[in-house]
């Protein structure tokens, strides 16, 4: 499995995201200084077809979907989703109408900032999209929605209209 950090910039450029608005959103350099908000998420800063926001692994997958990423990216998003997947609740898994869009219309999942490990490894995510000129934003809330599913390091939030 590749290891994050340094060696990350040289296999994918960097990354910086971008994006403006909302409550608190970062767009420089790799996270240095948080917000003191309870809750992180990563997504695209422009609505798809269905008015939301797709986050930063969806953005990913439909790069892989379409063959655009290089073998060295697919190995690392092969790798690093086996590893979310193995140690990261799924909320549907859990509860299948979460995302039941005439449940939950817009549900959208958010990091808690206590998730570290979680969100440390979004980071090779991210140099994954900028190297394929994909905006991702990172967006900080205090609170941001109805939440409809939580656990230890995430919860599902259907915002506020």
């Amino acid at each position: 499995m590749l290891e994050l950090g340094a060696s990350m910039q040289g296999l994918f450029g960097g990354r910086t995201p971008s994006g403006t608005g909302d409550v608190s959103r970062e767009t420089s350099g790799l996270r240095s200084a948080r917000p003191s908000l309870p809750f992180v998420r990563f997504q695209s800063p422009t609505r798809n077809e269905r008015g939301t926001f797709t986050g930063v692994f969806g953005l990913v997958n439909g790069l892989a979907r379409a063959g655009r990423l290089t073998a060295e990216q697919e190995a690392f998003r092969r790798a690093n989703n086996d590893w979310y997947d193995a140690n990261f609740t799924n909320p549907a898994h859990t509860d299948p109408s979460v995302y039941d869009v005439d449940v939950n219309p817009g549900a959208a999942a958010w990091f808690k900032v206590t998730a570290r490990v979680f969100i440390e490894r979004v980071d090779g995510y991210l140099s994954i999209l900028e190297t394929h000129g994909v905006p991702c934003e990172e967006v900080w809330s205090a609170d941001p929605g109805v939440i409809v599913y939580e656990d230890e390091h995430q919860v599902v939030v259907v915002a506020g209209q």
